[in-house]
Order: C-alpha cells, then sequence, then structure tokens
C-alpha cells in the first residue's frame, strides 16, 4: 500500500467528500446520527461550504494515490465557555482500506491540528456501543471513555448506548 496523507478538505474536495461520506453512511449507519438519506439530500454548494477555510468545522481527509479513504471533522465550539472544547465527528474509513493505519493516521492528525489552537485543553467525541474497532482506535491515540449513555439512539429496532470519550491536551 501507498503511503497515507492525510490533509485538510477544501470547497474542490466536494464531489470525492460526498462520494466517501455517503457511502460510510450507507455501510455503517449504526455509527452515525446523520442518515444516507439526509446527507444525500444536501446540494453541491451546501457540502462546499462545509470545506470552506472558513466554515465551523475542518474537515480532513486520508488519501492513498490520491483515492478519498477516510474523513474526521473537528468542530470547535463558540460559546465563549466551551471554546476550549473540540468535538470530532464524522470519522470513517472505507470497508476495502481498513486495518492498514488510515484511521490512526486521521485521528492522530485531528488531535495535532486541533492542540495547535490556541487554548484548546481538550478533544471530545462519542462512539456508538456497536462501534467496538472505532472505541480501541480511540483508546490507542489516548482517549478515554468518560461516560455511557444508556438508551441514546433508536434506529430500526435497536437500541443502542453511546461512549462518550475525552483527550486532554
Amino acid at each position: 500500500m501507498s503511503a497515507v496523507q492525510v490533509r485538510r478538505l477544501m470547497p474542490g474536495d466536494a464531489p470525492a467528500y460526498r462520494a466517501a461520506r455517503l457511502a460510510a453512511l450507507q455501510t455503517d449507519p449504526a455509527a452515525f446520527l446523520t442518515t444516507a438519506q439526509e446527507f444525500a439530500a444536501l446540494g453541491e454548494e451546501a457540502l462546499a461550504a462545509r470545506l470552506a477555510p472558513d466554515a465551523a468545522g475542518v474537515t480532513l481527509g486520508a488519501f492513498v494515490d490520491s483515492q478519498l479513504l477516510g474523513l474526521l471533522t473537528l468542530v470547535r465550539e463558540t460559546a465563549p465557555p466551551l471554546a476550549h472544547r473540540v468535538n470530532v465527528y464524522g470519522v470513517s474509513v472505507a470497508p476495502g482500506a481498513r486495518g492498514r493505519g488510515l484511521g490512526e493516521a486521521l485521528v492522530r492528525a485531528g488531535v495535532t491540528l486541533a492542540r495547535s489552537w490556541a487554548g484548546v485543553t481538550s478533544l471530545h467525541l462519542a462512539v456508538m456501543d456497536s462501534q467496538d474497532a472505532a472505541r480501541r482506535l480511540y483508546e490507542r491515540c489516548g482517549f478515554r471513555v468518560w461516560g455511557t449513555q444508556p438508551d441514546a439512539v433508536r434506529r430500526d429496532g435497536r437500541v443502542h448506548a453511546e461512549h462518550w470519550l475525552v483527550l486532554e491536551c
């Protein structure tokens, strides 16, 4: 496998972002709150706006041989009492690329980026109880579970708990 390259996605990456995110939502629907149908309804302008330099969040992409195979989004809280916190959302790696270090490269790059932002003291994320491999990835990267919300999400007749994790900078 060629080297993994992680970089911030920009508006020109919107078509590749759409394909990668839609594939993730279709492959692992229980891992995300957004449904594939909801995401598919977003127009190209909305997706490009999510990737703009002035967007509320920063989305990183993991590439191998110029193919976008993984995603991670960081969103810093804007309210002054919470501005020390960065939330991690939408982490995914294409099924055929799993087990090759893309997820870890993304998470470590996201942590490094968030730590470079003045005043950030912690990163936060949530992972469904059905996503054991994702939870183990986050723990390898230094996150720790600090709580579990039972009965957090109900989808397709299943009840999921949600583990909350933190990484203190």
